[in-house]
């Protein structure tokens, strides 16, 4: 892998936060100026679909085949000690947000899990609580505001980022203060890292972006549907109660 697309990607996602920012003022300044035959919980959908397309030109270009690169040069098992180390480090986050949510249980694991990984699996890399049945609970700020009963608000897609919602684009301030890669230090090493955990991701997700091209008659409202779907699945921890399309006017209730 050269150094130029790496520099580059460290560029764009050095501007991720001011983006994301502009962005929730758009909506904010927006409101929701949309037809009457827009979908309730997407009113910013000309907007959405505008990030969606710039996301996509971002992708095809830089991620995508920075992305095919790693993979095609890089043995599996190095690919999955990386993704197991930002893993662990997930782990840690899930095990805040989850003690905030009180589900003890689950903030156990994910304890035990950091300190199997960290202790005995070479800082992670290795994923030695998953070979234990050691269950992963992952959980972010969003994850907890949604618990806590405040609504998921408006689809958003986010420069870079990609889908959100509003709730979830509020917490991420929280969740990269959270974030143990983003709080490093040392800069250089900060932005390696958040390099290499952006190229790891993308490339677990190549095989399902062509699939994506193959199947989706209108890729935004695919990614859309997925994404609200899973979020509202994880949020309620698998069993969401049913839908009754009141979201974005009042709060979802604690499971």
């Amino acid at each position: 892998m050269t150094g130029q697309p790496v520099k580059s990607i460290a560029l764009k996602f050095g501007y991720v936060r001011t983006l994301a920012m502009s962005l929730l003022l758009g909506v904010i300044l927006a409101g929701c100026a949309t037809g009457p035959g827009a979908d309730r919980r997407d009113p910013l959908e000309p907007l959405n679909r505008g990030v969606y397309r710039f996301n996509s030109a971002v992708d095809e270009a830089v991620l995508k085949p920075v992305a095919s690169t790693y993979r095609d040069v890089t043995p599996v098992r190095v690919r999955q000690g990386v993704g197991n180390f930002f893993g662990n480090l997930e782990d840690a986050w899930s095990f805040v947000n989850n003690v905030l949510q009180f589900k003890t249980q689950a903030a156990v694991d994910s304890l035990h899990r950091v300190a199997v990984n960290t202790f005995l699996g070479w800082g992670g890399v290795f994923d030695v609580a998953s070979e234990m049945d050691i269950e992963k609970h992952t959980k972010d700020f969003g994850h907890t505001l949604g618990y806590w009963g405040f609504g998921s608000g408006p689809y958003l897609v986010l420069p870079l980022l990609g889908s959100s919602t509003l709730r979830d684009a509020v917490a991420l301030p929280v969740d990269w203060k959270g974030d143990l890669v983003t709080n490093v230090s040392h800069v250089p090493t900060r932005n390696a890292a958040t390099v290499l955990r952006a190229i790891d991701e993308r490339s677990d997700l190549l095989r399902a972006g062509t699939m994506l091209e193959e199947a989706a008659l209108d890729p935004y409202t695919f990614v859309r549907e997925a994404f609200l779907q899973r979020r509202r699945s994880v949020i309620f921890d698998g069993n969401p109660p049913e839908e009754d399309n009141t979201d974005l006017v009042s709060p979802e209730s604690k499971p």
